[in-house]
């Protein structure tokens, strides 16, 4: 459970005003700097060989002076600021040298900090931060189409999607065809169970054709239409994509909040296929 943050002692007796700007930080705000080299000088310590393979995976140059036998790899590592350091946190994660107890700790600065980023659930990187609202509904979507098989393979298509939408590194239009890719996958076995090749737009037809198929449990108006509520949010999904084809003209790739916007878009698509809230009739 989440709780609204204490303010400041100061700003409770009336002695400051509340700051306009207290978090989330983006990048390595000054105040979170030092805990962060400190994790990492904790864990890389004078392991220069483990040093060595994570500034040659991040292009990390050594740092060098004559008066030095070896060039030294842990240094610049423990000194990285910036964005920089954060990739640097991240690769460690990454690279599976970090003990839980360790990114649990890890965790505890970025939270305290009031950092944008934590430490993703599986403890093997970073990611933006999100509602825990937000997150836990879209945890409930994957684990509930990982058990259902006849959805195929939605769960690891979404997981994906929000790897890339909100991972370090991420990749707007990765996440926006995993998005649909993974409504195409749930969606699959009740709009055209018979149609190997089907797609979210061939979905759409499917919809258009044979609006008499499809129930759901939620409330319908009379004279309403209850597949009208996913078909809408299917077409918005399908039609937002902006890189699917090439033309005469340049190309556009999604952006990052479009990219992100489509992920919550597909993680309620999926839910309503999982969990059996829209089926066709036979």
């Amino acid at each position: 459970m989440t709780t609204t943050p204490r303010p400041r002692f100061s700003v409770r007796a009336g002695l400051e005003a509340a700051p306009e700007h207290d978090g989330p930080f983006e990048g390595i705000p000054e105040h979170l700097l030092v805990p962060l080299q400190q994790w990492v000088k904790g864990i890389i310590g004078s392991r220069e060989g483990l040093a060595r393979i994570l500034c040659l995976r991040l292009r990390i140059a050594p740092f060098t002076d004559p008066r030095w036998r070896d060039p030294q790899y842990a240094m610049p590592l423990v000194q990285a600021a910036g964005t920089q350091l954060l990739d640097v946190v991240d690769e460690m994660l990454h690279a599976g040298i970090v003990e839980s107890w360790q990114a649990d700790g890890l965790g505890d600065t970025l939270d305290s900090a009031g950092s944008a980023y934590r430490v993703d659930e599986a403890a093997r990187g970073l990611e933006e931060r999100v509602t825990p609202a937000v997150r836990d509904a879209v945890r409930q979507t994957l684990a509930d189409a990982v058990a259902s098989a006849a959805h195929g393979s939605a769960a690891d298509h979404l997981a994906a999607a929000w790897q890339t939408a909100y991972g370090r590194s991420p990749d707007p239009v990765r996440a926006y065809s995993e998005s649909i890719k993974a409504v195409e996958a749930a969606a699959h076995a009740v709009i055209e169970p018979n149609n190997a090749k089907a797609t979210l737009g061939s979905m759409l037809g499917e919809i258009k054709n044979a609006r008499h198929k499809f129930t759901s449990v939620l409330s319908t108006p009379a004279g309403g239409d209850p597949i009208t509520p996913a078909e809408v949010m299917m077409r918005a999904l399908w039609e937002g994509q902006t890189s699917r084809h090439g033309a005469q003209h340049a190309t556009v790739p999604e952006t990052l909040e479009a990219a992100r916007a489509g992920v919550h878009l597909a993680a309620a698509l999926v839910q309503l296929f999982v969990s059996g809230a829209i089926t066709r009739m036979l």
